[in-house]
């Protein structure tokens, strides 16, 4: 470890990281109690990812009552603070332990499709549980990850070694090269489509019947490398009885040559899992922030501008 992660800036991230490690050793029910108290208390703070998520449901859900809805995002909130819980299991928690918490079914598609020797890309979504999603893939077959790299270079560090006892390797999301190495090895490559995305190559794709941002690379990729693409959800099950994880068969006709038409089905898979358990999507994102100046401003005051790289796209 380096020095310098223990400049004082960091001393914020180490003590929040100390924490957690606190809270690791606690049972899990009484994690997932604490967590959803201090979630729901951070509900009523008039702070804009409160904002955001209450119009991500307006958008999403018009044809539930304020009231229902103002339910809906106090039951959000309180899953994000379990998910604070969660990245602490799946940071320093042994496979023993995450298989005690998880059922999984569907393991035999991801099986078939490494039988095919083609590499298989195993979609995600951004959940409250994503973390705890991708560790219990893990514990079945060793994972690429796809993920962003943060900032913070104290968090980096820990993130990297919380990766190791179930990722093959982390990669960084703009590493095409080992993305399609991985592929072509015919290893399985994990990652989450699902958020806003203005970069090259984005489209505008219904999500919940208004159009969003999308990524629509998936297709790209399952078409260059011939990789299997299976849709992967799971899901916190209630009175702390652990997590159930699926990977659903290969799409029917994917990929194919419209890679909006590939984004529309997958959306339409993840729309029925976000509607069977709404509280555990990851609601506090700027999912509808259009790709120009002219489309819709939904968020407001809370609406930030395009990166440099993404005007005019």
């Amino acid at each position: 470890m380096r020095v310098a992660l223990f400049a004082p800036k960091y001393w914020p991230t180490w003590i929040a990281i100390a924490l957690l490690r606190v809270g690791h050793w606690l049972p899990f029910p009484l994690q997932v109690s604490i967590g959803a108290v201090l979630g729901w208390l951070v509900s009523f703070l008039p702070v804009s990812y409160v904002r955001i998520v209450r119009r991500n449901l307006e958008l999403c859900f018009p044809e539930l009552t304020p009231r229902a809805r103002r339910s809906l995002l106090r039951r959000n909130f309180a899953s994000l603070g379990i998910g604070v819980f969660e990245t602490a299991i799946v940071w320093w928690s042994s496979n023993e332990r995450i298989a005690s918490l998880t059922e999984f079914r569907g393991f035999e598609h991801l099986k078939a499709a490494l039988a095919q020797g083609r590499g298989v890309i195993v979609i995600g979504s951004h959940f409250t549980t994503m973390e705890m999603g991708a560790r219990i893939l893990g514990t079945a077959e060793p994972l690429n990850v796809l993920y962003r790299r943060p900032k913070n270079e104290a968090l980096h560090w820990v993130l990297d070694r919380s990766y190791r006892p179930f990722a093959r390797r982390a990669i960084e999301r703009d590493d095409i090269r080992m993305l399609v190495r991985g592929l072509r090895s015919n290893e399985v490559v994990w990652f989450a489509p699902d958020q806003s995305y203005r970069k090259k190559g984005a489209q505008m794709v219904r999500f919940f019947g208004v159009p969003a941002p999308t990524n629509t690379f998936t297709t790209r990729l399952a078409r260059m490398t011939g990789a299997v693409v299976l849709p992967y959800f799971f899901e916190r099950l209630p009175g702390a009885r652990g997590y159930h994880a699926e990977i659903l068969p290969p799409m029917e006709n994917y990929p194919s040559d419209d890679p909006v038409a590939d984004a529309e089905k997958y959306h339409r898979l993840l729309e029925a899992h976000i509607r069977h358990v709404p509280e555990q999507y990851l609601w506090l994102h700027r999912r509808f922030k259009g790709l120009f100046a002219t489309d819709p401003d939904y968020y407001g005051r809370d609406a930030r501008p395009l990166p440099a790289d993404a005007a005019g796209d």
